[in-house]
């Protein structure tokens, strides 16, 4: 989720579905099969923790409560068969064969912000894989080894200390594998590229229990898979190598403007933001809810990393054409520095999300049907709803659309549909998101971000991966036949 409010930049955007896993086969899921437990048979836990340098939480112990738990707590009634915390790749190894030995059904856990809670393993009950303490964050001159369970927060302090950088979102609490598993949009995007791109190898433990090397010389469909086809579908990555960069100085822009201004500012800003230099990065977000009672209001976050005092010249682009904003604050902070102010508060907050990918500026119409939805969020009962607008462009188009997974390389923006809502039933939430979505279907078409994964998109495969999918369920065959990861969005 994306929301920037004034307490500042608030997201959870560019998040995998199951963390670092990734599963399925070509076809229609398979009939869930019974697990051990499920038909009431007995499961020697104690076999799985002997075997494993991690530790094994079952409902029964004291921390149970705790680390079942995903970051958007819509999901804290999830109750997985146990949490097996690994300490290694042999520990994944492990937990796979034993999962397999007992017909037991696993998820996958990097940071625990997967959209639709699919690495809580509450449904089905499944065996959750929890990655979180394979967080190592370590550099050797530019290349970096990172752990799926690293959260973004610790990789660029640790990074940004050596002055080193790599490309990745705004929420301190992302875990690393989740992100570049299904491509990696955040803030630094245009300028950088997507987070997968930086990937140079990882190391991943496949369905039959194997732990392998994925790069562009070793098992190179799988490398290609791997960057992009999103969590839950070919194996768990444990830890991956990344070309770093220098760091750079990051200017950044907040504007604000009164939502009279949304259909000017909007036309516009979808003009100019994806086309800009690369080295700006800009997303547009318009929300309402209760948290906006005199009305909905309409937002601007930009990052710059060319020479410091030109990002008023490259804003000029853009307020030369609209309305003057009514907020308008400017900054210049290292890396280091820059990223950490990103992080917000990193309280849990229950949300539903969905999302398109734009191909497309909106026509008039279109503009008219986004903002419409935005204004029905005042009545909704939600705490803050409507829509964010990242810009893709910049490097992100340096790969073509068959390079890696991710094929939507010649696209203008990712969209986020969002929407908070108090504790209780997310039903409203989910209306919301979805309706909005629908209601600019036939602008946007189908087109889908797989690390804001939605189980109600129904032909996922091409809203995700569009002309890649073809070969995303071959590769799949090559290294799950069985479809043993039984993620409910399969390749």
């Amino acid at each position: 989720m994306t929301s920037w409010t004034r307490r500042g930049l608030l997201t959870a955007g560019a998040i995998g579905t199951l963390a670092a896993c990734t599963s399925g086969d070509g076809a229609a899921p398979p009939a869930p099969t019974p697990s051990s437990a499920a038909a009431g048979g007995k499961v020697p836990w104690a076999r799985l923790e002997r075997s494993v340098d991690g530790s094994l939480v079952r409902p029964r112990d004291p921390s149970y409560d705790e680390v079942r738990l995903l970051q958007n707590p819509r999901y804290d009634d999830q109750r997985s068969l146990a949490v097996l915390a690994v300490a290694s790749a042999a520990d994944v190894a492990a937990g796979i064969g034993f999962a397999r030995d007992h017909d037991l059904p696993v998820a996958v856990r990097s940071g625990g912000h997967s959209y639709p809670g699919w690495s809580g393993g509450g449904s089905p009950r499944a065996l959750v894989l929890d990655c979180r303490g394979l967080d190592r964050v370590e550099l050797d001159g530019t290349t970096a080894t990172i752990g799926p369970g690293a959260l973004l927060a610790d990789v660029y302090d640790t990074l940004g200390a050596r002055d080193r950088a790599i490309a990745g979102g705004s929420c301190a609490t992302v875990g690393y594998g989740g992100l570049a598993l299904g491509g990696g949009v955040g803030v630094l995007t245009r300028a950088m590229g997507l987070t997968c791109d930086a990937v140079t190898s990882m190391e991943v433990v496949t369905a039959d229990g194997r732990v392998r090397t994925a790069s562009a010389d070793a098992e190179p469909d799988l490398f290609w898979a791997l960057r992009g086809c999103g969590g839950g579908h070919l194996g768990v990555v444990t830890s991956f190598e990344v070309a770093t960069a220098e760091a750079p100085t990051v200017g950044t822009a907040y504007l604000e403007w009164s939502f009279d201004a949304a259909a000017t500012v909007v036309a516009a800003w979808q003009e100019w933001a994806p086309t800009a230099d690369a080295r700006l990065w800009s997303t547009l977000k318009a929300l309402g809810g209760q948290q906006h009672p005199d009305g909905p209001t309409l937002l601007l976050s930009a990052t710059w990393t060319g020479p410091t005092g030109d990002l008023d010249r490259q804003l000029a682009g853009l307020l030369d054409d609209v309305p003057a904003p009514t907020v308008r604050t400017t900054h210049a902070r290292g890396y280091r520095e820059q990223m950490a102010a990103f992080g917000g508060t990193g309280e849990r907050e229950a949300f539903a999300a969905t999302s398109h990918v734009a191909y497309d500026p909106l026509d008039d119409r279109g503009i008219a049907d986004l903002l419409d939805r935005v204004r029905a969020a005042q009545d909704a009962g939600l705490k803050e709803a409507g829509f964010s607008i990242d810009a893709l462009g910049g490097r992100v188009g340096d790969l073509a659309p068959g390079d890696t997974a991710f094929v939507h390389r010649e696209a203008l923006a990712t969209v986020q549909y969002t929407a908070t809502f108090p504790p209780g039933d997310a039903k409203a939430a989910d209306g919301y998101v979805r309706g909005l979505r629908a209601a600019m279907v036939p602008h946007w078409g189908e087109h889908a971000y797989v690390n804001y994964a939605d189980a109600s998109i129904d032909d996922y495969r091409s809203a995700y991966y569009g002309a890649n999918a073809e070969r995303l369920g071959r590769v799949s065959t090559s290294y799950d036949a069985d479809g043993f990861f039984s993620q409910p969005q399969p390749l």
